[in-house]
């Protein structure tokens, strides 16, 4: 193995910099625990300068944090570098973090300052920060923007006035992987003059979908520090990923001549309290930590996963505190519906499995993704419901508050087609009507009951009946995402059972 590569988190700075977070040094405290857990390397507990609020949460974490370094931002101001060393001074390792931008762009329109007095800026301020502590960074700000040969000379004076760290930022997302690596090439090989123990660093933003790309090309031109924010939060399109960077070093560790600290268990974990914290959702389709990072709908890859989880899995889901999550949709095939129903301890003959299993890909094609309650309902339905006279084909509603309700229900026996058409109270009594009259039997309603089977308006619903045809009860349920047709296939199932005079309510379990 490798150089370590350290991993220096900015959730707490940068990422807070995202619109809409306000994160509390209550908030921040808890974060930089969890951090710490994660087993970073620095922690940028914020920019202590900036705000009564910021220099109390630095000052919190430097006191109640500990392992990684803690380290504070500060412009080339002598006052933000002393509220930094103020801020940090309980820290067992501190760092300052100077920074100043170098592109003509900023130079001439925010700083007003000529690159001579930027030059003697960042040797003044270095030199403060270094009395203060032995850990010292500096940054280039806009660096992917500036003449290549001044940001070398800038870094080179930064190092020779006591840096330890040289960071060199892409702020806006500007560069491309190639020209990235050309320029950190020529900073390792021009700034370091041969000095080893100069730490090279990189912090790419994502405005092109590229930070964590930049990222990790930079480790080849020699950077041993990756700048990032969990769940890649942060101006604008926001920050290398934390966690990507780390999961893409500890997966690929045939490709990356490098090592890293980080307990990788704790990513799921942190990613969420983050989430949580800020207020800002985690994408779906989101690497490493997103809902779907290791859920397999398709019957091809379900079925591989169950075979061998390395079939379409990079990566343990447990390595980072996550799990597989075989998703039960349209896709799915009898494999992992087979799996599904193990799993819940639910055993079934072939017979009733095929019937389980078409009606279930029948609503996933409506529905999309059908959860665990929805399976125990679609398995009890049709083993309860297939006992013999019918089976529904279709149904057809029409209605209204100034219409009379009517409906249309064609059964099929033993492969013809029963078709029967009928008037009610409401949509649903007219459904009930109709399946009396196709099965030519008189029954009253005796119970009734639907129950959603998820939140939402297009929530699956099981639906329980009770009839009585003479003096005997008999019970039926239905499951569909539609409340009649739901009704429907609940009386077709309790009027099969009258029909053959079998299973009567009172023997049922569960009524």
């Amino acid at each position: 193995m490798g150089d370590k590569l350290i991993i220096f988190d900015t959730t707490l700075r940068d990422g807070e910099q995202a619109p809409g977070i306000a994160l509390s040094p209550d908030d921040k405290v808890a974060i930089a625990k969890q951090l710490a857990r994660l087993r970073v390397d620095v922690i940028e507990a914020g920019f202590a300068a900036s705000s009564p609020g910021d220099f109390e949460a630095v000052s919190r974490i430097a006191s109640e944090v500990e392992g990684p370094v803690i380290a504070s931002l500060a412009r080339t101001h002598p006052d933000d570098i002393d509220k930094a060393a103020d801020a940090l001074r309980t820290a067992a390792r501190q760092r300052i973090h100077v920074f100043v931008s170098t592109s003509p762009i900023h130079m001439e329109q925010m700083l007003r300052m000529s690159p001579s007095q930027v030059m003697a800026s960042v040797v003044e301020s270095v030199t403060r920060a270094k009395r203060y502590v032995d850990d010292v960074e500096f940054s280039p700000q806009d660096a992917t923007r500036s003449d290549p040969d001044f940001v070398i000379e800038v870094c080179r004076a930064a190092v020779r006035a006591g840096a330890t760290t040289i960071n060199i930022p892409d702020t806006v997302g500007y560069a491309m992987p190639a020209d990235f690596v050309a320029l950190l090439t020529k900073v390792y090989d021009d700034v370091r003059e041969g000095n080893e123990d100069i730490i090279i660093s990189t912090h790419c933003h994502n405005d092109l979908g590229l930070a964590v790309a930049n990222s990790l090309s930079a480790i080849h031109a020699g950077a041993r520090q990756i700048e990032g924010a969990i769940n890649g939060i942060g101006e604008r399109a926001g920050n290398t990923s934390t966690e990507e960077v780390i999961m893409a070093v500890t997966t690929r560790q045939d490709y990356f001549d490098v090592e890293i600290g980080a307990d990788t268990t704790e990513i799921f974990e942190t990613s969420r309290l983050v989430s949580s914290l800020t207020g800002y959702p985690i994408q779906y389709n989101k690497a490493v930590v997103g809902r779907n990072a290791f859920a397999h709908e398709s019957g091809i890859h379900q079925h591989g996963v169950l075979q061998n989880r390395e079939t379409y899995e990079i990566m343990d889901p447990r390595s980072v505190g996550h799990a597989s999550m075989i998703v039960l949709g349209k896709h799915s095939g009898r494999a992992a519906f087979a799996d599904a129903l193990d799993k819940m301890d639910i055993h079934l003959g072939d017979d009733d499995f095929q019937r389980s299993f078409s009606r279930f890909k029948e609503l996933a094609d409506r529905k999309g993704e059908i959860s665990e309650e929805g399976i125990r309902a679609i398995v009890a339905a049709e083993t309860d419901s297939h006992v013999g006279e019918m089976s529904l084909v279709a149904i057809h509603v029409s209605g209204g508050s100034t219409a009379t309700p009517v409906a249309t229900v064609t059964l099929d026996r033993a492969g013809d087609e029963v078709v029967s058409t009928a008037e009610g109270d409401g949509m649903v009594n007219a459904a009930f009507v109709a399946v009396q009259d196709a099965y030519g039997i008189a029954a009253s309603l005796i119970d009734y009951r639907v129950s959603p089977l998820a939140a939402g308006a297009d929530a699956m619903a099981k639906v329980d009946v009770i009839v009585q045809v003479g003096a005997t009860t008999y019970s039926g349920r239905g499951v569909s995402t539609d409340v009649v047709e739901g009704s429907v296939r609940a009386m077709v199932s309790a009027m099969n059972k009258a029909f053959l005079g079998r299973t009567p309510v009172a023997s049922e379990e569960g009524g």
